[in-house]
């Protein structure tokens, strides 16, 4: 039921954008052209071209290339690409390789859709009143993902704001060892029911669904393949301007990992992070609507493409929306929020039985985290009723004072199993005075070839977060070893001990906004 209401809610969305779009298109002024690209290999890629309205035929204007989103149709980005047009700029977006009617197989950002960037940016030079000086390129998700790799190889890109996507493909969806079940289905089947799989793809998807270990290093180089953080060097050369925008509940790429790709580089630098799931924080822009993702962006390519003295260089770089009513809060740098943190003791030793869901879990991907957007409704757990045989449970003291949780919890502990491979998942809940319990945050760990009975320290970063704890609650760290989003590799019968040390005592360290 919750894989077919997920389906059913991402078909809407397509559905939606495609038709909401439509009308949009025809009703403009702005000139809209719908055009054969041959990308990389001569493989045709379908686009459209909008240009700004009466713009002089020996004009030249600031280009930005838009690759589409996995599985989405080539009209995704029209009303975006109509405002940018109508200030000034040529925009054209593409149907990624292997979608919809473009030509070729999914390639997953690999290198031919790299080169397909270039090539797009060969024909809008050749066949637009384009300025090859000033070339920038955008995308939701997928486009995100593709936007960073080609600013790697394609030193002509100057600005990039890459939203909602990916710079390390492993920490997106194998974070802690253990595979992104729901978000790696959903794109598998989304990529089957929009396009064409090539077989490396397949092979792949393959492999990581059914937990074939025997091929985790082939996996693990194919996705380093397709990861900017991997081609860091060549984006700080090449020094385009990188804007990073992200959800704090993107459950595909969640945001730790365009955090540690931010403070990496050296080059004008921005990072965005707001409440929603994945892509929901820009998909009203993609309406038409007034959306603040968007409007970053576009101030974004003013300032490095049209050279405008509106002020995004000179604010805070890092900037934080918390997951409730407060507005943006700016700081210098991601690091700063490791600057104050408080921590609370896992004291004791806490055993429990694998395999058996004990209530707490992260939601379901590309919903809970809508609800927690809108509605602040996180999922939910009732603490003192937890099953203590299926989860370990520790609380914090109760505060006196809002707990502004702005960064990224850290976890440790000594963790030994009695089989040698074993999954567990925390959670740090919210608990209010009647022990209910909302989900702050999440990450799972697997481990494989350890010696039963033998421990070993765990060190576990859960997905970063902004979250105010109200006073008069408590912190809670649940740990249990099934939970709908990830696969777990528990054997029948295993058990799991969480202890505590006197030499290496075991803690929750949970990031605060200085007061």
């Amino acid at each position: 039921m919750r894989t077919s209401l997920v389906l059913a809610v991402s078909a809407a969305l397509v559905a939606g954008t495609a038709l909401g779009l439509a009308p949009t298109a025809q009703a403009a002024d702005t000139p809209i052209r719908f055009v054969d690209i041959a990308g990389d290999g001569g493989t045709v890629l379908k686009a459209n071209v909008v240009t700004p309205a009466g713009a002089d035929a020996g004009a030249r204007h600031p280009l930005i290339v838009l690759p589409t989103s996995w599985a989405m149709p080539q009209v995704e980005y029209l009303a975006q690409a109509q405002k940018l047009a109508d200030s000034g700029y040529v925009v054209v977006s593409y149907n990624s390789r292997g979608f919809w009617q473009s030509g070729g197989e999914i390639e997953t950002a690999g290198p031919k859709d790299v080169a397909d960037a270039s090539k797009v940016i060969d024909w809008a030079l050749a066949n637009t009143p384009s300025d090859p000086a000033h070339v920038g390129m955008a995308g939701v998700s997928y486009g995100a993902g593709i936007s960073l790799l080609a600013a790697a190889n394609d030193p002509r890109i100057k600005a990039v704001a890459a939203l909602s996507g990916w710079a390390d493909l492993i920490e997106s969806i194998y974070s802690g060892r253990t595979q992104h079940i729901q978000a790696a289905a959903l794109l598998g089947g989304a990529g089957y029911l929009t396009g064409r799989p090539g077989p490396e793809l397949k092979e792949i998807l393959g492999d990581f669904l059914s937990s074939n270990l025997a091929k985790e290093e082939d996996m693990i180089a194919w996705g380093r393949k397709r990861s900017a953080v991997e081609q860091l060097d060549r984006i700080n050369a090449n020094g385009a301007a990188i804007m990073l925008g992200n959800a704090w509940g993107d459950t595909i790429f969640p945001p730790n990992q365009y955090a540690g790709f931010y403070e990496k580089l050296t080059g004008p630098k921005r990072l965005e992070f707001r409440p929603g799931d994945h892509a929901t924080a820009e998909a009203t822009g993609l309406l038409g609507l007034p959306n603040d993702t968007w409007t970053s962006a576009h101030r974004w390519f003013d300032h490095y493409l049209k050279g405008a003295d509106n002020g995004i260089d000179r604010e805070q770089p890092v900037q934080l929306k918390p997951r409730s009513d407060a507005g943006y809060e700016g700081y210098p740098d991601w690091k700063s929020l490791d600057a104050n943190r408080r921590k609370f003791d896992l004291g004791g030793t806490q055993r429990i039985w694998a395999d058996v869901d004990s209530g707490a879990n992260g939601g379901v991907v590309m919903l809970s985290n809508l609800l927690d957007q809108f509605f602040q409704a996180p999922p939910i757990a009732s603490i003192p009723l937890l099953p203590r045989a299926f989860a370990g449970v520790w609380q914090s003291e109760r505060y006196d004072s809002p707990q502004r949780v702005r960064g990224t919890v850290k976890l440790h502990t000594t963790v030994s199993s009695t089989k040698e491979s074993g999954t567990f998942v925390a959670y740090l809940y919210d608990v209010g005075p009647l022990g209910v319990g909302k989900l702050v945050s999440n990450a799972p760990y697997t481990f494989h070839d350890r010696t039963p009975g033998q421990p070993f320290g765990v060190d576990l970063e859960l997905f970063s977060t902004a979250y105010d704890v109200p006073a008069g609650h408590r912190l809670a760290l649940v740990v249990d070893t099934v939970d709908p989003l990830y696969i777990e590799h528990n054997p029948t019968g295993a058990q799991l001990t969480f202890s505590s040390p006197t030499t290496d005592p075991s803690y929750v360290s949970v990031p605060l906004r200085a007061e």
